[in-house]
């Protein structure tokens, strides 16, 4: 058995073994079990039912990372979008009045256009078209995004009430935000020691610890029964959708989920060493084809956008190299059917502490930028600190985007911009220009 997963996949000549591939995906799995219940609970503001809106997160998460592994070969996860949940929730459903179903053929229709564009090989296109200071940028971005995430899921950064201060520190007199500063100190430390499976030993010592002090609650139960899914099968309502006035939804879902997907692959396979020497990732239709079939089964399903997720750069971090960390992940997502209560007892302050560790580990990138050409660090630097303070990677890649050839132009450069940016930019310019509030 060991024998035929080293042969599929590659594991020896990755440089991994099939011990830590899975450990890998036990890690990338608990970071990110979050998605079960928080995805069905955003788009229960939307109007979708509860219920059957968890099991299509876990099927499409499900059938997303698997695919990942097994066609696509990389120890990448897939899983519906936080940000996009949040705007159909509150934006396209709140905000504009649409129904649920209404929004799902916006998923729907921008799925089919990404598996046509992929098949055609436009999108790889556009994606060998991005220079590689906004690729640095991409993933300097994310590891600050990922470490924002991290405080505030944790406790250690919160909302300030005040009106002039967006955030503020955390209590350190609650037990759950000195746990989780416990934790980000034990994994820093079994990494610097060198310790196999460090963060996934942190976590769980984290988990038993606020277990024991009564910070989390014991899980009752460790098997549940899934509820059905007739309520949101193939309930999308595409017809709806394809209207004028429904066209900048349609246009903000297509380029969140575009670039949310490259500037992850691009971020934690940087991070994993799955770069090519120029800088580009190998095979890259394989991932993009992934991501668009499984938005497009999302649809169908009952759930927004699925991509690549950031969090897949903890099990990277643990030693995935391979797609058998993203099976491993996926056989644990379509498990949590069955396991949920089991997989939802991980408390954040357990698994909130890695996404810090490993955003500080991305950030690491920052000492190549070369400062000293304005040109292409200014595009960059606007990437890294709006995917952050705007708490969405989409806003902060198209800014860059549009950045790019704006400065090559007023440093008289415009000849540098390959092709392929002027049209990304043209799209993002459309994005702010037509983005719903």
């Amino acid at each position: 058995m060991v024998g035929m997963l080293n042969r599929y996949f590659g594991i020896e000549r990755a440089g991994s073994t099939v011990g830590r591939e899975m450990v890998a995906g036990l890690t990338t799995f608990v970071t990110m079990a979050y998605i079960i219940i928080v995805n069905p609970l955003i788009l229960r503001d939307a109007g979708i039912p509860i219920e059957a809106s968890m099991v299509a997160t876990i099927l499409s998460a499900f059938f997303g990372t698997f695919a990942m592994g097994v066609y696509a070969n990389r120890p990448i996860a897939v899983a519906p979008y936080m940000g996009e949940n949040a705007f159909v929730a509150y934006t396209v459903c709140g905000v504009l009045g649409y129904s649920w179903q209404t929004a799902l053929g916006a998923i729907f229709i921008s799925g089919v256009l990404f598996v046509l564009f992929t098949a055609c090989g436009i999108r790889q296109w556009l994606i060998r078209a991005i220079p590689g200071s906004l690729k640095q940028g991409f993933t300097i971005g994310i590891g600050l995004f990922l470490t924002f995430i991290g405080l505030v899921t944790t406790g250690i950064v919160t909302k300030n009430p005040a009106p002039t201060v967006p955030v503020s520190l955390g209590d350190f007199r609650d037990i759950s935000v000195f746990l989780a500063m416990f934790g980000f100190v034990l994994m820093s430390a079994l990494m610097a020691w060198r310790v196999p499976g460090a963060i996934i030993i942190g976590i769980l010592v984290v988990a038993g610890m606020a277990y024991g002090v009564g910070a989390a609650p014991v899980p009752e139960s460790f098997v549940s029964m899934p509820p059905s899914l007739d309520a949101t099968f193939l309930a999308m309502d595409v017809g709806g959708a394809l209207t004028w006035g429904f066209f900048s939804v349609i246009l903000t879902v297509f380029v969140m989920d575009f670039v949310d997907t490259m500037g992850t692959l691009y971020a934690v396979s940087d991070r994993g060493g799955l770069l090519d020497e120029n800088g580009d990732l190998p095979e890259i239709h394989k991932p993009l084809m992934v991501d668009a079939v499984a938005t497009v089964l999302a649809a169908c399903l009952g759930t927004t956008s699925t991509g690549a997720y950031v969090e897949s750069a903890t099990g990277i971090e643990s030693g995935g190299r391979t797609g058998l960390t993203a099976v491993v992940t996926g056989l644990l997502f379509l498990s949590a059917l069955f396991l949920a209560p089991l997989f939802m007892a991980i408390p954040p302050c357990a698994y909130g502490p890695s996404l810090i560790v490993v955003g500080m580990l991305m950030m690491s990138g920052a000492g190549s930028m070369d400062f000293g050409r304005l040109d292409e660090v200014l595009p960059a630097f606007v990437t890294v600190v709006l995917m952050s303070f705007t708490y969405n990677m989409g806003i902060g890649m198209t800014a860059g985007f549009v950045a790019y050839p704006a400065m090559k132009i007023l440093s008289g450069r415009p000849g540098e911009v390959p092709a392929g940016m002027w049209v990304l930019s043209l799209l993002s310019l459309l994005f702010f220009i037509f983005y719903p509030h």
